[in-house]
């Protein structure tokens, strides 16, 4: 695969839209996700590096989600902030990296992000309920690098 515009069709990028949408319906965590063709250095740090440019780090309970995902280099990172971190499950990460990574494997590209926003959404739910004073408060498109 050459290009990140053809890992996904304008089609899959709407359904992954509307899965953070629903996610981020019942929690004031925040959902995003990310897509590269591929990363000089290591995929964790670069997620890191992604989380920082695409400013996550600003939700008030410090409840974002980055789903990072190296195409061409077929890996993907997990990263919760330090409000998320420290409430879920100590394999949580690895458990919801499992459940995509299934989809993955199957060349089901969409229905495994949209597993993993789902997946996340539900354990931001547990934490972090949506309350009426509740703001989005990073965009919910596909990013792109």
């Amino acid at each position: 695969m050459s290009n990140v515009e053809d890992f996904l069709s304008a089609q899959e990028e709407q359904k992954i839209v509307q899965a953070i949408q629903k996610a981020e319906r019942n929690t004031s965590g925040e959902i995003r996700v990310h897509l590269e063709r591929t990363s000089s250095i290591e995929h964790y740090n670069r997620a890191l590096e992604v989380f920082q440019m695409l400013k996550m780090f600003n939700t008030k309970e410090q409840n974002a989600v980055l789903i990072y995902i190296a195409v061409d280099d077929h890996k993907f990172v997990i990263y919760g902030d330090e409000g998320i971190n420290n409430v879920v499950p100590e394999n949580f990460w690895e458990s919801t990296k499992n459940v995509m990574q299934t989809h993955f494997k199957q060349g089901k590209f969409k229905e495994g992000i949209v597993a993993g926003v789902l997946t996340a959404g539900e354990e931001l739910k547990a934490h972090f309920p949506w309350t009426s004073d509740d703001v989005d408060e990073l965009p919910n498109e596909v990013s792109k690098g």
